[in-house]
């Protein structure tokens, strides 16, 4: 099982030692002992890893991981570079090509956000294989809303994306004047068209940035097929 480090763990250390986090390691720990669970072991805490907590400008809040082989990385909506870009990730590019007319790139790789402070969260971090919401209600939940809490007392403006409704209901979470929450539905091909299409989400978090004296997101995700 991956480790949490830096200034997350610092600031997530509190629950590490409470009770029901002990359960939901010993609880994963033995799922990943018995049964095909993403992401890899190695991956589960990968969203923490590649944002620091004191470098988050951006939260992209997802559900659970995806559960066919391969696919899921620790990052919400990404997959390998190597993988079919799932149908909720194709809806989220073409959003981005009518707000920003970024170009649909050939790959799902979304650590390139990551890395520049767009903290992907999904709210359960595991998954069976094939089984979509098999470790709800496991223990996650309570972790990712301890996360969620740790970003709202953040003293700084940061930017949430709240996707469909098991994002939005976090929204009575986050408090903070500094910072902007934005919400729309959910990019799957089952509700784009009822509101996510045409959010504009991209380019009202840039804004936001800007105003704040911070740098805006590079949202587009480059091709990794070399042109003939």
């Amino acid at each position: 099982m991956g480790q949490i480090t830096g200034d997350w763990q610092a600031a997530l250390k509190n629950e590490f030692h409470q009770p029901y986090y002990a359960k939901l390691y010993k609880t994963i720990m033995e799922e990943y002992r018995t049964r095909k669970v993403f992401p890899p072991p190695q991956d589960m805490f990968n969203a923490f890893e590649y944002t620091p907590l004191n470098d988050v400008k951006v939260v992209i809040l997802g559900q659970d991981p995806y559960h066919n082989d391969g696919q899921a990385n620790g990052l919400c909506f990404s997959v390998r570079e190597d993988i079919d870009i799932p149908p909720s990730l194709v809806n989220i590019y073409k959003e981005l090509h009518s707000d920003l007319g970024c170009y649909i790139p050939d790959n799902g790789c979304l650590e390139k956000w990551a890395k520049q402070g767009v903290f992907l969260l999904n709210t359960v971090l595991t998954v069976r294989a094939h089984q979509a919401f098999s470790h709800r209600g496991i223990g996650w939940e309570q972790f990712t809303d301890a996360v969620i809490q740790t970003l709202n007392d953040q003293d700084r403006p940061i930017v949430y994306l709240l996707w469909g409704r098991p994002a939005q209901m976090k929204k009575a979470m986050l408090n903070n004047p500094k910072q902007l929450v934005l919400t729309a539905a959910h990019p799957s091909p089952l509700s784009a068209s009822r509101g996510f299409f045409g959010c504009r989400h991209f380019s009202q978090a840039n804004a936001f940035l800007e105003k704040n004296g911070l740098p805006p997101i590079d949202w587009q995700i480059e091709n990794i097929a070399k042109e003939n």
